[in-house]
């Protein structure tokens, strides 16, 4: 029996999803971005798997736990849930190859700009990556995207500064979540 192949709406977390405080990990300090259980919502509703892809160089640096990741991610979804926007799923590399500690000071295939957890998230799911759309805010969340071959780039916000030239071929730059849920609407 074969899988029905879907597409994906690829989420970074910290800029996209939170407001980006820096090594955010205890729900009293999370403040959602304007939009983001609005266009979870459409995504949903126009049949995208919402997949979350998020560097946590915090665990890397030893100043949280992946069990304390995992208790800020289990809320995190909670709040999704409550917003009739549920996530799929949500992927992390805990690695940092210069600044982590022990074992996860490593250089690896997971930590963006590399692809490896989009290619992750694209085999769990059966997912075509070259119709699935990601939101970011760093030129590492495009260059991940794009070497995983996602269809759609869009960058959040200031982060769209940092992305010029070759870099930015085929971004769309966007200064609110709104935007692209109008995008996914249009296009469904």
């Amino acid at each position: 029996m074969v899988t029905a192949v879907r597409r994906a709406l690829f989420l970074d977390r910290d800029g996209v999803i939170n407001v980006d405080i820096g090594y955010l990990h205890r729900p009293e300090d999370c403040v959602f971005v304007p939009g983001i259980f609005e266009l979870v919502r459409v995504a949903r509703k126009e049949h995208y798997e919402v997949l979350v892809v998020t560097n946590q160089a915090g665990i890397a640096r030893g100043y949280y736990s992946e069990q304390t990741f995992a208790a800020f991610t289990a809320w995190m979804l909670e709040q999704f849930v409550k917003e009739g926007a549920p996530i799929t799923q949500v992927y992390h590399c805990p690695h940092h190859p210069e600044a982590g500690v022990g074992p996860y000071r490593v250089a690896c295939a997971c930590r963006k700009p590399a692809p490896g957890m989009l290619l992750q998230a694209a085999a769990d799911h059966h997912i075509d990556t070259h119709a699935s759309v990601m939101v970011g805010d760093t030129l590492s969340d495009m260059q991940a995207a794009r070497a995983a071959g996602v269809g759609r780039l869009f960058l959040l916000g200031e982060g769209a500064a940092a992305c010029t030239g070759t870099a930015s071929s085929g971004v769309v730059h966007v200064s609110d979540l709104m935007q692209v849920a109008a995008e996914l609407s249009s296009v469904a």
